[in-house]
């Protein structure tokens, strides 16, 4: 995207961003062979992007999975660039930050969540934050991406 514009594409929206190739890799059947619906944690490894500025670097939240094609795959190189340049956001983690093969719900490589473009524009997650911003519905973390997205536009950056 020429735009410096934030694009934010949650689950399926994520398997298009890669398919529409703005992002690398792709999402292929979970490893388990089952629809995954549960609360699970991310850990945040970039915490300077337009989506994450609110978080601190290593914050741990909390949000929901709802998919069956939620396993992020890549070649070798591909994800070395991507952890090299600080472009994954976010990786599956237990309560406490640790990753963890237990704390991977679908077989993401790297327990990769999130990654963004190379202008850190474009982000593809495949937990839910818009269902975790009232605490009645289970926790209010997700607010913390859209609190940091209004606070990107407020600033006018590359709007």
């Amino acid at each position: 995207m020429q735009s410096r514009k934030p694009v934010i594409g949650i689950c399926n929206g994520f398997q298009i961003l890669c398919e529409a190739h703005l992002l690398p890799g792709a999402l292929m059947r979970n490893d388990s062979l089952q629809y995954r619906c549960e609360w699970l944690h991310l850990r945040v490894e970039n915490a300077e992007t337009p989506f994450t500025s609110r978080c601190a670097p290593g914050q741990v939240l909390s949000m929901p999975i709802s998919h069956g094609e939620g396993r992020y795959v890549a070649d070798d190189t591909t994800l070395s660039e991507l952890e090299s340049s600080g472009r994954v956001v976010f990786r599956y983690s237990t309560p406490d930050g640790q990753v963890t093969p237990q704390a991977n719900p679908n077989g993401s490589e790297r327990n990769i969540a999130g990654i963004i473009n190379e202008r850190g524009n474009v982000l593809g997650m495949m937990p839910h934050p818009e269902r975790a911003c009232e605490a009645l519905m289970g926790g209010e973390d997700g607010l913390l991406l859209w609190q940091s997205v209004v606070e990107w536009a407020k600033q006018g950056v590359g709007v």
